[in-house]
């Protein structure tokens, strides 16, 4: 999936939904990173893609929340 495309599905979805999000790209990326270790990846492009999108979704959390309260 394009970054632009999985961005503008990131700014659609709520505050909780982006949290599960996170945590299910941060499982798959640890499960990648067990198979890199083991030998058994093929597909090693998969680790920056997953990283990334994590990335992109922990710094669409952020921007939702500090929209939500004001800094200090």
């Amino acid at each position: 999936m394009k970054s632009k495309e999985f961005n503008i599905q990131l700014k659609a979805l709520s505050e909780a939904e982006l949290r599960e999000k996170a945590r299910s790209l941060a499982e798959e990326l640890m499960k990648l990173r067990f198979r890199k270790a083991s030998g058994q990846l093929q597909q090693t492009h998969r680790l920056d893609e997953i990283r990334r999108n994590l990335a992109r979704v922990q710094t669409a959390l952020k921007q939702k929340t500090s929209a939500v309260m004001p800094a200090l």
